[in-house]
């Protein structure tokens, strides 16, 4: 049977932990009504992760790639752990506890953008700290967290893997046929046994553990370097958005200067209009009077210029009817 895809259940396990039952109920009921009885059943055998492993999910499923570095620098230093000591010893649960506290900055930035999201004082990033630091110390773990599926919070109280059971090296001496081995002394035998071959074995573990602790060197400084060419192109992008605003805007202040300019130049258009508009009107004004009063002058003058007319012709009327008398 095919079952869910693999899309479904990560969209589901993204999901935080509040919502999860209704949407996968929601899913098992739309692969009933399409018919698939199986993909029904394996969504319902589904279950829902607390808060911590559903954090722990979020990162494996939007940030594979730093889940990734995690179990690679899990196994390296769990190849370390085995065989090194003292400073080296130090040196690597320094460097554990630095990828640990990255991760879980990490995924408190993941939550924080995520919708429905418990509050960030509510986050149990303490547990989300323990699982990520079993996961560098059991592959179950470690594989689960890959997986993005963790149901509940895991923990390791000890520092390196679980203690294994010793086995015997077997070398091509120990196939050799009783009867063409010389008689030895027990006592030269043990030596022997665990002299050389315990050497070789610790000179080669140390060897290994140098290559593993180089490996998780390099993989902690490839990630590193992702981590700020990331940043680095952002902070770029960043500046060429910044830069095109002001531009912008710069072009937007050059525009209002100039239209200012242009307003101003033709206020002061208009206020010398205005100067001579205004000298212009007192002139009229001082014409107007000047010719009111000739008016008047002229008026006056007329008036008794037509008296004098009139006086002028009576006299004359009388003249002409005394004249008449006489005759």
């Amino acid at each position: 049977m095919p079952g869910p895809s693999a899309e479904l259940v990560q969209q589901l396990y993204r999901i935080p932990p509040d919502r999860f039952v209704a949407a996968r109920d929601a899913a098992v009921a739309d692969a009933r009504r399409a018919g698939d009885q199986s993909t029904a059943r394996q969504l319902a055998r589904l279950r829902r992760p607390t808060v911590a492993a559903w954090l722990v999910n979020l990162l494996a499923i939007r940030r594979p790639e730093l889940v990734t570095d995690l179990v690679q620098l899990a196994d390296a230093l769990r190849a370390a752990q085995r065989e090194l000591r003292g400073p080296r010893l130090r040196e690597l649960s320094a460097q554990r506890r630095a990828v640990v506290g990255a991760l879980v900055a990490e995924i408190r930035k993941l939550a924080a953008a995520e919708p429905d999201s418990p509050p960030a004082g509510r986050l149990p990033l303490a547990e989300v700290e323990a699982t990520l630091n079993a996961a560098f110390s059991d592959v179950e773990v470690a594989e689960q967290v890959r997986a993005g599926r963790l149901l509940r919070a895991a923990s390791y109280a000890g520092f390196g893997e679980v203690p294994r059971p010793q086995l015997r090296l077997v070398t091509d001496n120990d196939e050799e046929p009783e009867e063409e081995r010389p008689a030895r002394r027990p006592g030269a035998q043990r030596g022997r046994r665990e002299d050389v071959p315990r050497t070789d074995r610790a000179a080669q573990r140390a060897e290994q553990a140098e290559r593993a602790a180089q490996r998780a060197a390099r993989a902690e400084r490839a990630r590193q370097r992702r981590a700020l060419d990331r940043e680095l192109t952002k902070a770029q992008a960043d500046q060429e958005r910044a830069e095109a605003e002001l531009a912008k805007v710069t072009g937007q202040e050059r525009d209002g200067v100039s239209v200012l300019d242009r307003i101003e130049a033709e206020l002061a258009e208009l206020e010398r209009r205005r100067a001579v508009a205004e000298q212009d009107l007192s002139r009229a004004k001082l014409a107007r009077r000047a010719a009111e009063r000739a008016v008047t002058v002229a008026r006056r003058r007329a008036g008794e210029v037509e008296a004098a007319v009139e006086a002028l012709a009576a006299e004359e009327g009388d003249a002409d009817a005394g004249g008449g008398a006489a005759d």
